[in-house]
C-alpha cells in the first residue's frame, strides 16, 4: 500500500516539512484511505448512473427582476468620474 518513506517523499516534493511522528501519522491514515477505496472498487456499480452531488441540489435563488432605480441621480452623484448617465472608470484593456 503505502509507507512512511513514501508519504516523507511526497511532503519533500510538496516542500512539507513533517516530524516523523506526522509521517507516520499521515501514513497510518493514508493507508486507512486506501484500504477504503479498495473495498469501494470491489462493489459492483454498473447499475449506477454517473453524478456530480451525492444529493440533488436545487436552486432556491428567485428569478432576477430588472427595476429601474428612482434615485438616479445620487448614484451617479456619488460615483469618483461620471460621464454623462454612465460611470467613467479607468481603461483596464490595451488598444492592441
Amino acid at each position: 500500500m503505502i509507507d512512511q518513506e513514501q508519504v516523507h517523499k511526497v511532503a519533500n516534493l510538496a516542500r512539507l516539512e513533517l516530524t516523523p511522528e506526522e509521517e507516520q501519522q499521515f501514513t497510518n491514515q493514508l493507508a486507512n484511505i486506501l484500504d477504503y477505496i479498495q473495498q469501494l472498487n470491489e462493489l459492483d456499480v454498473s447499475d449506477v448512473l454517473p453524478t456530480t452531488r451525492a444529493i440533488d441540489v436545487s436552486n432556491i435563488t428567485r428569478e432576477d427582476e430588472l427595476q429601474p432605480y428612482s434615485d438616479r441621480e445620487s448614484i451617479l452623484n456619488a460615483a469618483p468620474e461620471q460621464e454623462g448617465e454612465f460611470f467613467k472608470v479607468p481603461k483596464i484593456l490595451n488598444a492592441e
